[in-house]
């Protein structure tokens, strides 16, 4: 085991966006990406100043922590582990979802968080635990923080001291059964360090989240995420394949074993549970050897329909096994070649030339280059040999669905920036623009009317709020029956009074659009309370109606993260 971090070492991001303060989204090297905010949004970035926030100018609502928890949370977990300063506790009371870091960044702060607390095990997890069901305070875990749908925000009407649980000293790899694949994990470990840890001892588990440097495993089981290279490690459900749970009662324990529940599972209701029945501190995670060879190749296609097709026969032939798979429609296409840095070497002005070349011909062979084609990433692993023979037949199979090879160049390009895009969103935000996204999972037959459908409802909201926006889409999590659509939005609020009112309208008319067609409300991006609204038109009054119970049941208090995937 390693040395336990100290609380004050734990990753963490800025208070009032992603990541690192000292990180951000530069567009001075991009010189199609003004072009593109402007006639799409309305922006333009050069006459329009940026607003920075400052924490300093806005009083921060005191906290409530009696001095009598406070002393037994210290006898707990020590002293040093129990913070309850000021930027602390913002950053802990949000999670960073559009809705959250507008609040944050206005001063509405709402119900903070009082305290924060680490612990380094899982029977300090349990003592804290005991202190909220007997005390009756509220207990909120938190992974990483990179919760989109409100998962890790304490509900503002809340009177009860609340405590948020940060398990990011907790990171350690404890086991590896190198016979079963098999590794046990603590669940406060981020993506980096659990990546990190497993490549020495050359595993990987190979689940990379858009979140995966600000997210952590508990994170990820208790939100039921998915990760980038899914259609070959699977989704979380697949990964973990063991959990322990610091439960009211004591510590429930899930066998990793193939078969490992007896009637209904135990280790199901724990996945995606958000907090609700206790605090995962442990995972066993299935693992595979680390790939010699790993290449992401390009393709481009005319247009969706094209791309659909192709990505459909790659996920049914019995014959290709990709890592990943993605295709981008025209207007993600489009944003994508709007990312691109100017050429500032020989090699890539070449580069260039020979772009602006392909494109021309694919002009003169009746391709529109600026609306329509679609770019599309698929990921190969494994020895030389069978990387070269994936890539053989998925070319054959791009050809005959009507698309191109790119190459690996801008499958390079795209693999080392997949995790920067949240940046993006704190950069808009800068200049008064929502940036955010909406997600769903669908039969392979839904798909296109799914994809046509929620552009129809974005535009004519906005429309009818009389606003300019722009919509794009990819594909992504390839299945036997179906696949992911994972849309991005964006638009200029017209007020910070209406700001969130329209941002709802927005969204809530994509996310209708998703349920009405039999969708998902969301395909990893968990309930919380973004999701809630449509939790029972996903899954049923009855399904509703059980989840409650066994919420109720388990936390008749409502004590642990009360009010998230269903309320009460």
């Amino acid at each position: 085991m390693s040395d336990r971090l100290s609380a004050r070492e734990v990753k963490r991001h800025k208070w009032w966006g992603w990541g690192l303060d000292d990180v951000t989204f530069r567009y001075d090297n991009k010189p199609a990406f003004p072009v593109l905010a402007r006639n799409k949004v309305g922006v333009d970035l050069d006459s329009q100043q940026p607003v920075v926030p400052d924490l300093s100018v806005f009083e921060i609502p005191a906290g409530r922590l009696p001095q009598e928890v406070r002393s037994s949370l210290t006898a707990a977990v020590g002293a040093e582990n129990v913070i309850e300063e000021d930027e602390y506790r913002v950053i802990h009371s949000f999670g960073r979802s559009l809705p959250d870091l507008f609040r944050v960044r206005a001063g509405d702060f709402g119900r903070l968080v009082d305290v924060i607390v680490y612990p380094a095990s899982e029977e300090e997890v349990a003592a804290v635990l005991r202190l909220a069901i007997e005390q009756d305070l509220v207990l909120i875990p938190y992974g990483g923080g990179s919760s989109i749908s409100g998962s890790v925000t304490p509900d503002v009407a809340e009177q009860r001291p609340v405590i948020s649980l940060n398990l990011g000293r907790m990171r350690d790899v404890l086991e590896i059964d190198d016979t079963a694949g098999l590794a046990r994990v603590e669940a406060g470990a981020y993506g980096p360090d659990l990546e990190e840890q497993l490549n020495a001892q050359g595993w990987t588990v190979g689940h990379f989240p858009d979140s995966f440097t600000y997210s952590t495993l508990g994170g990820w089981a208790a939100t039921r995420s998915s990760g980038m290279q899914s259609d070959k490690y699977g989704d979380i459900e697949d990964i973990v394949r063991g959990l322990r749970l610091v439960h009211p009662d004591g510590v429930a324990v899930t066998k990793p074993i193939p078969g490992r529940d007896s009637g209904p599972s135990v280790h199901e209701m724990i996945l995606g549970s958000e907090g609700r029945l206790g605090v995962i501190t442990e995972a066993t995670v299935q693992v595979h050897r680390l790939a010699p060879v790993r290449q992401v190749i390009a393709y481009m296609y005319p247009d969706w329909e094209h791309g659909i097709r192709g990505m459909h026969a790659i996920a049914r032939s019995t014959d290709v096994t990709p890592t990943f798979t993605r295709l981008s429609d025209g207007p993600e296409t489009e944003f994508s070649l709007s990312m691109v840095k100017e050429p500032s070497s020989t090699k890539g002005r070449v580069a260039a030339k020979v772009q602006d070349g392909l494109f021309a011909y694919l002009r003169s062979k009746g391709w529109d280059t600026t609306n329509e084609m679609s770019i599309s990433y698929v990921c190969f692993e494994g020895s030389k040999e069978a990387v070269e023979q994936q890539k053989a037949l998925v070319k054959k199979i791009v050809r005959s669905n009507g698309g191109i090879t790119l190459g690996a160049g801008p499958g390079a390009i795209y693999d080392q920036k997949k995790f920067d895009t949240p940046y993006l969103r704190d950069f808009l935000m800068d200049y008064q623009v929502f940036g955010d996204v909406c997600d769903t999972g669908a039969t392979w037959s839904q798909l296109n009317e799914l994809h046509a459908r929620a552009y129809q409802a974005f535009y004519a909201t906005q429309e009818e709020q009389g606003l300019p926006g722009f919509m794009f889409c990819h594909m992504s999590h390839s299945y036997h029956a179906g696949a992911c659509l994972y849309f991005t939005f964006a638009f200029p609020y017209s007020s910070q009074e209406q700001a969130l009112e329209q941002y709802y309208a927005a969204k809530g008319a994509v996310q209708q659009t998703f349920v009405d067609l039999g969708a998902t409300v969301s395909h990893h991006h968990a309930v919380g309370t973004e999701h809630q609204p449509w939790i029972t038109e996903d899954i049923g009054e009855v399904g509703t109606r059980m989840v409650k119970g066994l919420f109720a049941d388990n936390d008749p208090g409502r004590n642990l993260n009360p009010g998230k995937v269903v309320s009460p």
